[in-house]
């Protein structure tokens, strides 16, 4: 039970990140389910990509519902997505653990960079 409550409080900070910046649940879900809920490594990318959908369609919704969602702008960036989310799913298994959290922090450090050089 307490395994679960760690993973409910880990999916509603995703939640929050996501439904306040429209994206960046999985820069919390990766970092929080190795380290807190004790995921491995793999695994907690693995999850994190498959809740990232129910939390944008749930975000999508109440966007759409408040007039905040252009539909015909996203179609290029969904099939951008869906062809870049195939693949990296074909090559994920390939790719050395040590990049991969590389590259997972390098791009946390990038967003970060950016979102303070914004302000």
């Amino acid at each position: 039970m307490k395994t679960n409550g760690k993973f409910a409080c880990t999916g509603a900070l995703a939640g929050l990140a996501n439904g306040f910046f429209g994206a960046g649940g999985g820069l919390f879900l990766v970092p929080l389910l190795t380290r807190w809920a004790g995921l491995p490594q793999r695994k907690a990318f693995a999850t994190s990509v498959a809740v990232i959908l129910p939390l944008s369609l749930c975000s999508a919704a109440l966007y759409y519902f408040q007039g905040a969602l252009d539909f015909s702008g996203c179609w290029p960036y969904l099939l951008g997505g869906f062809l870049g989310g195939t693949l990296s799913g074909f090559v994920f298994q390939k790719i050395p653990l040590g990049f991969l959290r590389r590259a997972f922090g390098v791009l946390i450090l990038y967003g970060g960079v950016r979102a303070v050089l914004a302000l």
